[in-house]
C-alpha cells in the first residue's frame, strides 16, 4: 500500500510548499525519512519496493542511504530548494556545497548515488545523469585528487623489510598482544585484535563471527572460520578465513573466562569497580548524641573491604562502531606499560589518529605482499574482488621495495 505525502497548499509563482506526512500504517526508518522529504507535488512511496530494497541491502548500506537522505533534504531546506524530485543544478549545487565543506571525491560520490538511488525507488527521473552533475563532479576530482586517505597499517612486526627475520619495531601487534592484560577485557582485547589480524575482516564481519563459525581445520592448533556474508558477498556464499594457533588460543581463553560455549564471540564487557574500605569500629550506644539520627546501626562493627572489580559479559556481539576504539585503547595501553619503547608520546598521538577498524586488514594486506605474496593470492585471502583496493594499499611498500628502492639500497 502506498502513502501518499499530502500538501498543506500550493504557493504560486515558482514558490514551494512543505509536505505534510499522513501516514496510513507504521513506516521503516528509511521510508519515514523518504515521506518528509521537501517536495512540490504529492509523492507516492512504494513501500513494497522500499522494504524489498532493505532486505536486499545490509544493515551499514541502509544507515548511509537514510543519513546521506536526510542530509540532503536537510541542506534543500536551507536553501529554499526542492528535494523530491531534484533538478540537475540542485544536485550539481548541493555537491559542490559538500566539496566546499571539506568532502573528498569518493564522499560525493556516495552523495550522488544515495540521491540516485531515492529517485529511482520512488519511480522519478535521476537527476544525477544529468551532464551538469558528473562536470561539476568531474571538476571537484580535478582540483582535489582522487586519493583516498588510508587508515594506518598494524602490521605484525611493524614497519619492517623483513617480516621474518627483523625484529618487531615501533607499532606492532605482536607488542600490543603481549601487552593486553589476563582480566575478562584483556582477554577479550587480545582474541579480537589477534582474530582480526590474522583474517583481515571489516568491523562488521568482526562482530558477527559466532562460536559456530569455528571449525577444525587439518592443523590441529589451527582453526577455520567460516565467514558467512561480507561487504563484496552480500548474497552470502560464504568465505573461509584461516585463524592460527595463535589466535586458537587466545580465542579459547577468552571463551573459557566469559563462559561463551554459543553465539557471538566477541561481546561487551561492562566493568565495575569498587574502591577499598577501612574498618569502621562499632561505637558504644551512649556515645550516640540527641543531635544525631538514632540507628542502633552505628553500634555495629565494619569489617574492612578489600577493592575489587566486578564484570558482566554482554549477551550480543560488539557493534562495528567500538572496534575502532577498542584498538585504539589496546594501542594506548601498550604504551603505558612500556610495550612500545621506540616511540614517544608525539609518535602514539599522531599513530592514534589514523589508527581505525581497518587497520588490520591493511596491515595483513602489507604483510602478505613484504612476504612475497603475489596479487592473487593477497586477493584470495582478503576476499578482494578486485585489484585496485589491495594495489593501493601496498603502494607505499611497491614504492620502496621496488627497482628504485632496491637500485637506492645498493648504492647507498
Amino acid at each position: 500500500m502506498g502513502i501518499e505525502t499530502a500538501l498543506e497548499g500550493r504557493e504560486s509563482a515558482g514558490a514551494v510548499a512543505e509536505t505534510a506526512l499522513t501516514p496510513v500504517e507504521p513506516l521503516g526508518d528509511l521510508a519515514w525519512a523518504i515521506v518528509q522529504m521537501r517536495a512540490v507535488e504529492p509523492i507516492i512511496v512504494n513501500e513494497a519496493l522500499i522494504a524489498a530494497y532493505q532486505a536486499a541491502s545490509s544493515p551499514h548500506s541502509i544507515r548511509a542511504l537514510k543519513s546521506d537522505v536526510e542530509a540532503f533534504d536537510s541542506w534543500c531546506r536551507r536553501t529554499n530548494r526542492i528535494a523530491l524530485p531534484a533538478t540537475a543544478e540542485t544536485v550539481a549545487d548541493y555537491l559542490d556545497a559538500r566539496a566546499g565543506k571539506g568532502s573528498r571525491p569518493a564522499s560525493l560520490s556516495r552523495y550522488k548515488a544515495s540521491i540516485a538511488k531515492i529517485h529511482q525507488l520512488l519511480d522519478l527521473k535521476d537527476p544525477t545523469l544529468a551532464p551538469l552533475v558528473k562536470l561539476r563532479l568531474q571538476a571537484v576530482r580535478r582540483e582535489k585528487g582522487t586519493a583516498q586517505k588510508q587508515a594506518r597499517p598494524l602490521r605484525f612486526k611493524g614497519p619492517v623489510r623483513d617480516i621474518e627475520r627483523d625484529k618487531a619495531r615501533g607499532l606492532n601487534i605482536r607488542a600490543l598482544l603481549e601487552s593486553c592484560g589476563d582480566d575478562l577485557p584483556g582477554l577479550r582485547d587480545r582474541a579480537l585484535l589477534s582474530a582480526a589480524y590474522d583474517t583481515g575482516l571489516r568491523a562488521s564481519e568482526l562482530v558477527a563471527v559466532a562460536v559456530e563459525h569455528i571449525e577444525e581445520a587439518i592443523d590441529p592448533e589451527a582453526r577455520l572460520l567460516q565467514v558467512l556474508r561480507s561487504k563484496g558477498d552480500q548474497e552470502g556464499k560464504g568465505a573461509t578465513a584461516y585463524l592460527s594457533p595463535r589466535t586458537v588460543v587466545a580465542i579459547a581463553a577468552w571463551t573459557d573466562a566469559a563462559e561463551i560455549t554459543t553465539g557471538s564471540l566477541f561481546r561487551r564487557v561492562q566493568v565495575r569497580r569498587y574502591k577499598a574500605r577501612a574498618a569502621v569500629r562499632g561505637r558504644p550506644i551512649d556515645s550516640i548524641s540527641g543531635r544525631e539520627t538514632w540507628d542502633l546501626r552505628k553500634t555495629l562493627a565494619k569489617s574492612a573491604v578489600k577493592a575489587r572489580v566486578e564484570y558482566d559479559v554482554g549477551a550480543v556481539a560488539l557493534h562495528p562502531g567500538s572496534i575502532g576504539p577498542i584498538f585504539r585503547s589496546i594501542i594506548q595501553r601498550a604504551f603505558d606499560v612500556g610495550a612500545l619503547p621506540d616511540l614517544t608520546a608525539e609518535d602514539l598521538a599522531r599513530l592514534l589518529k589514523g589508527i581505525s577498524a581497518h587497520s588490520t586488514r591493511i596491515g595483513l594486506n602489507q604483510d602478505l605482499f613484504a612476504s612475497g605474496e603475489d596479487l592473487a593470492g593477497i586477493m584470495d585471502a582478503l576476499r578482494w574482488k578486485s585489484p585496485r583496493m589491495p594495489l593501493a594499499y601496498n603502494r607505499n611498500l611497491a614504492a620502496e621495495q621496488g627497482a628504485a628502492g632496491r637500485l637506492m639500497a645498493k648504492i647507498g
